[in-house]
């Protein structure tokens, strides 16, 4: 009984994970799919999931004729120095808030949050005009000051909850031995929080990457507009491109693909250090 008891669960689970695994891969093979196909065949009456014939049209159109390189370039620049201020101001927040001794932690903490709960549509109005202010309009440190602010608390947040899972030991033999603050947090604390911090850098990567209403609103030439306007400007007034869309969606979406499956380890580590509190 309950052998097949076990096979049922392991069937179960089994179909679960196909039907997550669908759900989730069949929108990524269908624009595949569609990247490959001619615009004739995805006008057509009835769709076809294999391409018929297989093209590299689209992919010609997006780096030859809409030079999308200059777009991937400008977001893996914004996202990327998006990350590590985001990182290393989180750290420094997460670590200060979580393991000194500050009155009102918590209260900060909240003010923190609070920030980021504001729609978008609700502050893009007051950040262009100060960005005009600052002369920071279709600039790379625009894009990075604004999504900084915007990640930071979730940075924080993140970074505290795994620093006050850390014994406080750590922290009392080390400055036995002479160690400041920031020492601490440099030589000891940080060295094994890589999980944590692979974990949240590649949340806020993706969530600059992705970032498409402040990029609209603060950038105006192919410069330093990211992926997100890049594709926006594919379409005109009386034709949309699916083809150059779906080969452009294609290539954004594999540099996160390869981050995830490159850092897998470390993201699950990341997630499941720190769930229990020694």
């Amino acid at each position: 009984m309950l052998d097949e008891r076990t096979g049922t669960q392991k069937a179960l689970i089994g179909l679960g994970g196909f039907v997550i695994l669908f759900w989730s891969a069949a929108p990524f093979f269908w624009q595949l799919s569609t990247s490959f196909q001619e615009d004739v065949a995805l006008t057509s009456e009835t769709p076809s999931f294999l391409p018929n014939p297989w093209t590299w049209v689209h992919y010609t159109n997006i780096f030859v004729d809409k030079q999308f390189h200059i777009y991937l370039r400008n977001s893996a620049i914004v996202a990327g120095l998006t990350t590590l201020f985001c990182l290393a101001i989180g750290s420094l927040a997460g670590f200060a808030l979580s393991r000194l001794q500050i009155r009102g932690r918590f209260g900060i903490l909240a003010a923190i949050l609070s920030v980021s709960m504001f729609p978008q549509i609700a502050i893009v109005g007051p950040l262009y005009l100060l960005a005009s202010n600052l002369a920071l309009l279709d600039t790379y440190m625009g894009l990075v000051i604004t999504y900084v602010a915007l990640g930071v608390p979730l940075v924080t947040w993140v970074m505290f909850g795994y620093f006050d899972t850390l014994p406080m030991e750590l922290d009392e033999a080390a400055r036995m031995d002479g160690c400041t603050p920031f020492g601490v947090l440099w030589r000891i604390i940080l060295p094994i929080s890589v999980p944590s911090l692979v974990t949240t850098g590649l949340l806020a990567f993706i969530a600059a990457w992705n970032e498409f209403m402040f990029a609209l609103a603060f950038t105006s030439t192919i410069d330093h507009q990211t992926v997100p306007v890049g594709i926006a400007n594919f379409t005109n007034l009386y034709y949309i491109p699916w083809g150059d869309i779906a080969a452009a969606s294609i290539v954004v979406t594999i540099p996160l693909v390869i981050m995830v499956l490159v850092f897998q380890r470390r993201i699950i580590d990341g997630l499941t250090q720190g769930a229990v509190k020694e």
